[in-house]
């Protein structure tokens, strides 16, 4: 089966046998590390045991796909008996199910090593003290294929099987972008794809405060642009994202950034990084949603609880009567920071070209779907 997928694969043959007989050739090597980046492998009777998993895994080899062809014991004893080997080519056939036409290949066939009975059966339990141990490391990319049936057939169902791409609900390292104007809900957004996908969420304005809580390096340089209640610098704002974007969590698990970029020097300043989005939604929502949204939102200052007058109404008119407005949700200042978004959102959506819009005026759950959708299925292909 091997040599059957590696030829209609194209693709590098590796056994045990192979790769100890051949000879070394820095030239060979090096060709055929090309070709096989290149083609891809596969891979025949390697690992047997767990120990050589853990070794190739610690390796960084990892196999897309993994195939197990299972039959019973007095099966394969039978089959291994009638095994013949071409030593020209090393083709394998079998005096039953697959003798060759021509006379000349059989009369060069020679009868392998090690295929007794006796011999089989030894080789066979020690295969299933092995395999038991195996069979774990692989729970997401194997495949167990009844042997005990014509090898066409096992052919075919070995081949579909590798040239299917295993589904995923989510990128390799997800780092999605959410942008849009105040009020259009990119703080939830951001909360739900953390929760279900276990990405790390990442509020540019919380990791300022965060900052300056925790009387760090950045908080110290912070905290006079706070007490002023100035913009901090963009270079700030960058070390701060850069110095969290590299830490070991965001590599490993990906992230959901939302606050930053807000104009298109910062949008390129992001662009530098290491690690820039992958995914990237503007979430699109009227004026008038988000005047509603904002400018009816109250805090209670006796229990810190939030209402919308709306949406979250008080329960009594005791606490309605104490109820404070945030200065920040007055309609004078929401429609200056919608006036300045307005002012760069145009430059911000040439330059993320790829990015994905969705109507944010609707359920918030709804919402959610449209991005869920955006990240688990592939970027649209544009068609020239």
């Amino acid at each position: 089966m091997a040599m059957w997928l590696s030829k209609h694969l194209k693709s590098v043959f590796l056994s045990l046998e192979n790769l100890m007989t051949k000879e070394y050739s820095s030239l060979a090597e090096r060709a055929r590390k090309h070709y096989q980046k290149m083609k891809g492998w596969i891979l025949d009777g390697i690992p047997e045991t767990r120990e050589q998993v853990l070794m190739i895994q610690a390796l960084g080899i990892t196999p897309r796909h993994v195939i197990v062809l299972s039959a019973p014991d007095t099966v394969l004893i039978e089959r291994n008996l009638g095994k013949r080997v071409d030593p020209h080519n090393g083709e394998i056939y079998h005096t039953t199910f697959d003798w060759p036409p021509e006379f000349e290949i059989q009369n060069r066939l020679i009868v392998p090593e090690g295929i007794s009975e006796k011999e089989t059966a030894q080789r066979l339990m020690a295969y299933h003290r092995s395999i038991v141990r195996v069979l774990p490391s692989y729970p997401k990319t194997l495949k167990v294929i009844s042997a005990d049936q014509p090898c066409v057939d096992v052919f075919y169902q070995a081949l579909t099987y590798v040239q299917t791409s295993h589904r995923s609900n989510a990128p390799f390292t997800p780092r999605v972008l959410l942008l849009g104007p105040m009020g259009s809900g990119k703080r939830l957004q951001a909360a739900l794809l953390a929760q279900k996908y276990g990405l790390v969420n990442v509020s540019c304005g919380q990791l300022l405060k965060e900052a300056v809580a925790d009387k760090s390096k950045f908080g110290e340089v912070i905290q006079p642009f706070f007490e002023k209640d100035m913009a901090v610098p963009d270079s700030i704002i960058m070390n701060l994202l850069s110095s969290r974007l590299t830490q070991h969590d965001c590599i490993q698990k990906g992230w959901v950034m939302y606050g930053f970029p807000r104009d298109l020097d910062q949008a390129h300043m992001l662009d530098t990084l290491e690690y820039k989005p992958n995914r990237v939604f503007f979430l699109n929502v009227p004026l008038d949603s988000i005047l509603e949204r904002l400018t009816l939102r109250r805090i209670d200052p006796v229990t810190g609880e939030r209402y919308h007058l709306m949406y979250k109404p008080p329960p009594t008119m005791e606490i309605q009567a104490r109820l404070l407005e945030n200065p920040k949700d007055t309609e004078e200042r929401v429609k200056l920071k919608m006036d300045l978004f307005y002012r760069n959102s145009a430059e911000l959506e040439a330059f993320y070209k790829q990015a994905i819009t969705i109507n944010g005026d609707q359920d918030p759950y709804t919402v959610f779907e449209y991005i869920e959708t955006g990240i688990i299925n592939p970027l649209p292909q544009k068609v020239l």
